[in-house]
């Protein structure tokens, strides 16, 4: 039995993020965080170990990548978050 492709429309599109993030996106968004934090601190541990220095330069880059990828869905968050967080006006 073979599963049918649904087609890609336009109608799928999503043009903005929602307001809200549902609790489900919530724990896959804190996930992705920790998974890339993870990769970080492997790769920095596993580069000092190291003696090759090709190896070691290039462990050091995947390292900054995944750190660089944890910073940008931190300030993606933080971006959202922020307007929710001043004093309402009178």
């Amino acid at each position: 039995m073979q599963q049918q492709q649904q087609p890609t429309t336009k109608g799928n599109f999503m043009p903005e993020p929602p307001s809200m993030v549902s609790q489900k996106d919530q724990l896959y968004l804190v996930d992705m965080l920790s998974w890339n934090l993870n990769a970080a601190k492997k790769a920095h541990h596993f580069a000092n170990l190291c003696t090759t220095p090709d190896i070691k330069a290039t462990i050091e880059q995947v390292g900054q990548m995944h750190q660089r990828h944890y910073e940008t869905i931190l300030s993606h968050l933080n971006d959202k978050a922020a307007p929710s967080q001043q004093p309402p006006l009178n």
